[in-house]
């Protein structure tokens, strides 16, 4: 399977300008053959313009969403949509997605099919508190946010998740052989950005893609280096700061090879 981490340059509350940006960018790398393209964390809106998460969320069935299962059914290709705010009380009455009882607002990816059918959805679980408005103003999720595609068992994690490696062993023994995580990871954690999600590749021996935006905000500066990581923790594919198209082949039974060759998951003890 062909990954493609679309690491896009996102514009703070420009929802308009940075939606099409994603959808240019699922149109190339359709045009490259990839299978499954993947977007950074509120490609929408960007992570740090805190002031415009309320005005700017939609619930699942909104104009963003619509625009990005379109693409992906225009080009036959399968879509982590990033992170979107949802607006979870609208969502509630659009929609027969579960959602928190608490309502609000949530940091929501939802993955659409080559037919742009949904297959996921998953809600950030561990919300940023540390200098950051974020656990103020969402909601956290508690769905596991897998699906199957490729031959994998795939699951999406965002960000901050990083830092749980409990989330990452839950979805292993859920099956998973392969965790998408878009993210907006700023400077200047960059040691902290590249450990994390090798740590989590080698430790649950499966494929890590990290997704990541590029651009500066009054706050903050993303760093960008989207990595894919092989379950043994060989960095396939990387970008420096600035957009790019990253993008890295990922085989299923490679997880299997490593797994059998080095049986750590199999000596756990709980």
């Amino acid at each position: 399977m062909k990954l493609a981490l679309a690491q896009l340059s996102i514009a703070p509350a420009d929802v308009e300008a940075n939606v099409d940006r994603a959808v240019d960018a699922i149109t190339r790398a359709a045009a490259d053959g990839a299978d499954l393209v993947a977007l950074p964390e509120l490609f929408t809106v960007g992570y740090f313009a805190f002031d415009a998460y309320a005005r700017t969320a939609e619930p699942l069935g909104g104009p963003t969403l619509r625009r990005i299962a379109d693409a992906a059914a225009e080009h036959g290709v399968a879509v982590v949509a990033g992170s979107i705010v949802e607006d979870l009380d609208a969502t509630a009455t659009e929609t027969d997605t579960d959602v928190p009882a608490e309502g609000g607002l949530a940091n929501t990816s939802v993955v659409f099919g080559p037919s742009g059918d949904r297959l996921a959805v998953y809600r950030k679980r561990h919300l940023f508190g540390y200098d950051s408005a974020e656990a103020e103003l969402l909601t956290p999720g508690d769905s596991p946010g897998l699906f199957e595609f490729g031959g994998f068992t795939v699951g999406v994690t965002t960000c901050y998740d990083l830092r749980f490696p409990e989330q990452y062993r839950r979805l292993v023994d859920a099956g998973a052989t392969l965790v998408v995580v878009p993210s907006a990871w700023p400077y200047p954690r960059v040691e902290h950005w590249t450990l994390l999600p090798r740590a989590r590749a080698v430790e649950n021996q499966c494929y890590v893609a990290t997704v990541n935006g590029s651009g500066a905000f009054d706050e903050a500066t993303l760093l960008g280096r989207s990595t894919a990581y092989d379950p043994w923790g060989t960095v396939l594919a990387s970008s420096g700061d600035d957009p790019a198209l990253v993008t890295a082949t990922a085989d299923p039974e490679r997880v299997t090879e490593v797994r059998e060759t080095f049986p750590a998951l199999a000596d756990r003890r709980s």
